[in-house]
């Protein structure tokens, strides 16, 4: 394991304890060569407290590097080393954890690769959660008094129409966004448009989020439920048990009593949500994208009854940007995509002229016969050949790096020369690595899938699918599924066009 020795010594605790930097040094080299780990480097911090980790500057060149995925393991000489604050050494802990890091302490034979060390993190981890849930606490009761007293959070972001610079307290109001919000407000008040209506009106001008993204049905609900633009501010949005408004000390953007109006009437009207749509009905799902908006389409059906009184699902995909944007992609039957999709497929160019003795030979190809088999032992042989030649370079390689390490530990190399050493091993090792792989893949990949075996496999299985296994045919071969769509002179009904497929 590439491994970080972190020494640490006070001027005062050198001098009475005799915890010197290169006693320190010396014994964790001997004890990482004993382990058989690479050193990645030594970070010294001397002459520095040990109460935080903030004012030392290779701890937390050490930290970079561990964030950076260069180091696998850290040891100490004693604990008190890396720090004395137990929050401090939570929140190392914690990060090492996250980043696969092993931790090791000599003097108290910690080893987190040992059951004794792997207790004492869930130890600490203890401490790290009593100390993650008191800050918790402490934060979610200065957010409380801070709305008691007037401030909007603004935690996630602030709200469209208005502006808090950094260091300011107390948002203000951005005038031009500002003219948006009260159109919004009298649109659905005095107006009586609908969320989508108003939505698409936005888009149609032009007028984008706080987060350039366009208007939703959605984010015109957010503003129209949000108190912020009346004057007040509010806490506890996700709780009910919690949530609270107070008088805010910002400028409000409309009265109180368009506000209530608005309330009275999303209250009164109806929240109206389409069920889920079984997946099996709409085996398409995910494969179909809008040509212009260049997103998903959405599924879409109802259940119709036929004349025998059975039941039936009409499913349908349409582009979600379709209501409340420009967006013209007609929404789609389901029957209709999959005749353009048969039809796509029947009249590729290149499978044109595939006759049943062609299509017999792409099979042969796709299960391995006919193939030269002496000529493939023979590859196999030469294959592992190399394979063993590779492996033996890399013992070759294994044994030069613990002979260098114990050169820099017994201090016949210095550190510099036994980094360039080290790193051109690494390089060498990587290197090789590289080339078996290649050559593992070589020996075990299937054949490289082509447009010819989906065409056969299509033609063979297609019409005797399930629902379910054309979905699974589908996630198979299929990543994207690209249309277009052509107005017949009847303008209520559309043409669809399969123009590509990508395959997966």
């Amino acid at each position: 394991m590439e491994t970080a020795i972190y020494v640490r010594v006070s001027t005062e605790e050198q001098a009475q304890e005799g915890f010197s930097i290169r006693g320190q040094e010396q014994k964790l080299k001997d004890y990482a060569r004993v382990k058989e780990w690479s050193i990645y480097n030594i970070y010294i911090d001397e002459g520095i407290s040990g109460k935080n980790i903030t004012d030392r500057p290779a701890i937390n060149k050490m930290i970079t590097d561990i964030q950076n995925g260069h180091i696998k393991n850290v040891v100490v000489f004693k604990i008190d080393r890396i720090t004395r604050s137990t929050g401090d050494l939570a929140y190392l802990i914690d990060l090492f954890s996250k980043h696969g890091c092993s931790f090791n302490s000599l003097t108290e034979s910690i080893d987190t690769q040992t059951p004794s060390g792997r207790m004492f993190i869930k130890m600490i981890g203890i401490f790290a959660e009593f100390e993650r849930e008191n800050i918790a606490e402490r934060v979610r009761l200065g957010c409380e008094r801070k709305v008691k007293e007037g401030y909007s959070l603004c935690n996630h972001h602030i709200s469209y129409g208005y502006d808090r610079p950094n260091g300011q307290k107390i948002q203000t109001i951005n005038e031009e966004e500002a003219s948006t919000v009260r159109q919004i407000f009298n649109w659905y008040v005095n107006q009586h448009m609908t969320l989508m209506g108003i939505a698409k009106t936005i888009n149609t001008m032009g007028i984008t989020t706080k987060n350039n993204a366009i208007w939703t049905p959605h984010t015109v609900r957010s503003i129209l439920t949000n108190c912020t633009y009346a004057g007040r501010v509010r806490y506890g949005i996700d709780d009910k048990e919690k949530y609270f408004e107070v008088e805010g000390l910002h400028e409000p953007i409309i009265s109180p009593e368009l506000y209530d109006q608005a309330q009275k009437r999303i209250t009164k009207n109806k929240r109206i949500s389409s069920t889920k749509k079984p997946r099996e009905d709409n085996y398409f799902q995910g494969f179909l994208y809008c040509p212009k908006c260049k997103i998903k389409l959405q599924t879409y059906g109802k259940y119709k009854e036929n004349k025998d009184g059975t039941t039936e699902y009409k499913g349908s995909y349409r582009c979600r940007h379709k209501y409340y944007s420009d967006c013209n992609f007609p929404q789609a039957r389901h029957e209709k995509i999959e005749k353009a999709f048969i039809e796509y497929v029947q009249r590729i160019s290149d499978f044109e002229a595939i006759d049943s003795n062609q299509l017999m030979e792409i099979q042969e190809q796709q299960n391995g016969k006919g193939a030269d088999k002496d000529s493939t032992a023979l590859h196999i042989q030469q294959t592992k050949q190399l394979i063993q030649i590779y492996e033996d370079k890399l013992n070759q390689l294994d044994i030069r790096d613990k002979e260098i390490l114990s050169l820099y530990v017994d201090g016949n190399v210095p550190f510099e020369r036994y980094r360039e050493i080290k790193d051109k091993i690494d390089k060498d090792k990587k290197e090789i690595n590289a080339e078996l792989q290649k050559l593992s893949v070589t020996e075990e990949a299937p054949p490289e899938f082509t447009k010819d075996d989906f065409v056969l496999e299509f033609q063979k299985n297609w019409e005797h699918l399930t629902k379910i296994e054309k979905r699974q045919f589908l996630m198979k071969f299929v990543k994207k599924i690209h249309l277009s769509a052509k107005r017949t002179e009847n303008k209520r009904l559309s043409l669809f066009f399969v123009d590509d497929i990508e395959f997966a």
